[in-house]
């Protein structure tokens, strides 16, 4: 079993970019489970998603594991995207809101 260098939320997205490299003849059930998953609901690409969860981070300053969800479901609405950061117990202000709904637009 290979050790964890390190632990980093990725998107959806950027799940399917790593099993894409991947001989499927070399996976294992679980992995070609997750890949069938992630190819029917990644909504972007790889890339698009990374500059989107950085922007989130560093623009609306939220952690990289509430960016990830943000970047997985890609709210297109305020009552949506409250509905998500409603469970995150902090407050996110209306202005901040509207900056994320603007950077998931701007990164489709």
């Amino acid at each position: 079993m290979e050790e964890v260098k390190r632990k980093q939320a990725v998107s959806i997205s950027e799940v399917k970019e790593i099993l894409e490299k991947e001989d499927p003849e070399r996976m294992d059930q679980i992995q070609h489970w997750t890949y069938d998953y992630v190819t029917k609901f990644s909504k972007i690409d790889a890339t698009a998603a990374k500059k989107l969860k950085q922007a989130l981070v560093k623009e609306c300053n939220i952690t990289e594991e509430e960016a990830v969800e943000i970047v997985n479901i890609r709210p297109s609405t305020l009552a949506e995207l409250r509905s998500f950061t409603f469970g995150w117990k902090k407050l996110i202000l209306a202005d901040t809101l509207e900056k994320m709904l603007k950077l998931i637009k701007e990164h489709a």
